[in-house]
Parts: structure tokens; C-alpha cells; sequence
């Protein structure tokens, strides 16, 4: 049988990969939390109402999703090469957290964008002045 890549070079790669993944779930974890405690500092200093917080947490919260996205993802490439029934149950359980993690917190993002949007009502595209 005619191999095209050898495995030691294939775990490389995928090592690689897995790295470069998990970084990217870091990365987007740190630039939402970043952004936001920035928006979290303007609110907080305008003090003028609570929806600005509830803004600031569903920002935060898309990039958490999104960050545990990445995170999973790392998570289920890394069990791709030849894995261990060991390694199975141990991605099926971080799978199931992350999933659980993620699962809360887009309701929780739902949840809240509701009570933002209730809270301010978009007028009519045909209403207004002009």
C-alpha cells in the first residue's frame, strides 16, 4: 500500500493544525473580552441604563460562543489521527461541556436579545419624518 503522507508526519501536521485552531479559539476569546471591557468601561462611566450592560454581556457572550466553537473543533482534530478509545472518552466528555457551555450560553444571548429588542422597539421603515 502506497503511503502519501508517513504517520509521524501526519500527527505533525495535525499537531500543528490543532494548535493553530486552538489559538484561534484563544485569540477571538481575548479580543471579545478585550472589546468589551472597553464597552464596559464607557457604559459604565455614561450611567445612563442597564441595557448597556445587557449589550456589553451579549457581545461577550457571541465571542465565547464562538470561542468555544474554535475550541471544539481543536478538540475533535485532535482525536482524528488513529485515536485511543481513552482519547474518545475523553473528547466525548470535553465535547459534551463545551457543547452544554455553548448550548447555555445561546439561550442566554437569545434570552437577552429578546429583552433588548422589547426594550426598544425599531420603528417602522415607512414611518418617520422627513
Amino acid at each position: 500500500m502506497l503511503d502519501l503522507l508517513p504517520v509521524e508526519t501526519l500527527r505533525e501536521v495535525v499537531d500543528l493544525l490543532v494548535r493553530l485552531v486552538e489559538a484561534a479559539g484563544a485569540i477571538v476569546i481575548f479580543a471579545g473580552a478585550a472589546v468589551a471591557f472597553v464597552r464596559f468601561l464607557l457604559v459604565a462611566v455614561r450611567r445612563r441604563d442597564d441595557d448597556g450592560f445587557i449589550a456589553v454581556r451579549l457581545f461577550l457572550g457571541r465571542f465565547l460562543a464562538l470561542g468555544l466553537e474554535f475550541q471544539l473543533a481543536g478538540d475533535i482534530l485532535r482525536t482524528a489521527i488513529s485515536p485511543s478509545f481513552t482519547q474518545i472518552g475523553q473528547l466525548a466528555a470535553i465535547a459534551a461541556i463545551r457543547t452544554a457551555l455553548n448550548f447555555f450560553l445561546s439561550k442566554e444571548i437569545e434570552r437577552e436579545g429578546r429583552t433588548v429588542s422589547g426594550a426598544h422597539p425599531r420603528p417602522a421603515s415607512g414611518a418617520g419624518g422627513g
